[in-house]
């Protein structure tokens, strides 16, 4: 991936590459962070201890959805009782984000304008760590930009519902977030987005056909 960017013409100052002042930033060497900001959550019960399976989860939801990203949780351990002092650490369950239902998020992104998601209808109580003891992405991406001090986030389009779980995340840690722009996607001729699984059009597939940097950026 690296190799790709370089040859595009991106660089950068800072990464796991190329070392920085917030290093490390490999998830992997970062996990203290992500247990203290989960103590955090755990303490305020913020969060709690689920036990369903991604089996469970798809057998209960019977009706279509569109959520491409974390299938919508019905909340069966929402109500079940727990105690913070039976989890000193988060290991051997899933942990979800208790959610406000019927709070709307509202936002001002610098691409998108205005944009807002209702808790409890456009999205459920998410993940924050895994049950095989690993942050989630929700939660790991937040502690990363608030410890590196990151102030503009810019990504996908689809990230749009992702930003709503984050905003939350941010108030339960008492944290500031940074401003938001997120990018249309690029599609293919029937609309589809582009994605990993798109070999075809990956930069290195694009390469190998013999393409320059300046003809990339012409077809896209």
């Amino acid at each position: 991936m690296y190799e790709d960017l370089r040859w595009l013409g991106l660089e950068w100052q800072e990464g796991p590459d190329v070392g920085g002042s917030f290093a490390p930033y490999s998830q992997s060497e970062r996990r203290e962070v992500y247990l203290d900001a989960w103590r955090i959550l755990r303490d305020a019960d913020a969060i709690y201890p689920c036990t369903c399976s991604r089996k469970d989860l798809e057998q209960a939801i019977s009706a279509p959805h569109d959520d491409a990203d974390e299938i919508p949780y019905p909340g069966t351990c929402r109500a079940k009782p727990w105690s913070p002092e039976n989890f000193p650490s988060p290991a051997g369950v899933s942990w979800r984000f208790r959610v406000p239902d019927g709070r709307t998020v509202n936002f001002n992104d610098a691409l998108q304008g205005e944009t807002r998601f209702m808790a409890g209808k456009d999205f459920s109580d998410f993940l924050v760590w895994r049950r095989d003891d690993i942050p989630a992405y929700q939660l790991a991406c937040i502690v990363d930009d608030n410890g590196m001090q990151i102030t503009e986030v810019v990504r996908g389009a689809d990230l749009l519902k992702s930003t709503a779980r984050q905003i939350l995340l941010y108030e339960a840690l008492g944290l500031r977030p940074p401003a938001w722009a997120h990018c249309d996607l690029m599609t293919d001729d029937k609309g589809v987005r582009l994605a990993k699984r798109h070999d075809a059009l990956s930069l290195r597939a694009l390469r190998q056909r013999g393409l320059s940097p300046a003809q990339v950026g012409e077809k896209f």
